[in-house]
């Protein structure tokens, strides 16, 4: 912040307000209340106020925790650098979603050591149970947790996991959470697949596996 305003005359503090907070599901769907994959979780309500933020609105597109601090130096007018991991999404806030992903990787590692992966459509979660939950950071093996349809399934209350209609599905978003691992933490763990089950008349069409 001293660097802006030494350069530039003004101290972003004074323009840029960043306002951010994540919700909670307060022990209504497991034994702890706000660190799970779960969405009631792992959403957070963000708003900008300041230079490049003016034109106000609502953006619907999936924007990561790390995607903040290169947001904040793009705002500055400050080089990202190269090292930094997330992209900021002052192009997004602009019109310009040419290169969006749409697509968040999620860590938890205080109440489970879990990984999970989030499209528009689709949560893949795995987690290893037997870690423990304070003093591992992560794992190199993981178990399936749960799969959800978001576009059919906002609350998460049925899990599609081992699903013999979402294989393609699961088998999709469980290569890129582990490229998305692979590419984080230096390692591939290994993600065990949950017995497969019938799934009734439940159908997903190849379309549908891609969003």
């Amino acid at each position: 912040m001293d660097f802006v305003k030494q350069n530039y005359g003004y101290d972003i503090r004074d323009y840029l307000h960043l306002l951010v907070d994540h919700g909670c599901h307060f022990k209504t769907r497991n034994h702890e209340y706000k660190r799970s994959c779960h969405e009631s979780s792992i959403r957070t309500p963000t708003a900008f106020i300041g230079p490049g933020f003016n034109q106000g609105g609502q953006k619907k597109e999936l924007v990561s925790l790390i995607d903040l601090p290169p947001t904040l130096l793009d705002a500055a007018g400050i080089e990202v650098p190269k090292e930094m991991s997330g992209r900021s999404i002052l192009p997004l806030v602009h019109g310009d979603k040419s290169d969006w992903k749409d697509e968040v990787f999620i860590q938890i590692s205080e109440s489970q050591v879990g990984r999970a992966i989030r499209t528009k459509r689709w949560k893949y979660s795995v987690s290893d149970p037997t870690k423990d939950r304070i003093h591992d950071s992560k794992s190199d093996h993981y178990i399936e947790e749960f799969l959800y349809d978001l576009e059919a399934d906002p609350y998460e209350l049925t899990n599609l996991i081992g699903m013999r209609s979402h294989q393609k599905v699961a088998r999709k978003l469980k290569e890129r959470l582990l490229d998305k691992i692979e590419e984080i933490e230096k390692e591939r763990p290994i993600i065990e697949s949950v017995p497969l089950k019938s799934s009734g008349a439940r159908k997903v069409t190849d379309q549908e596996v891609q969003s």
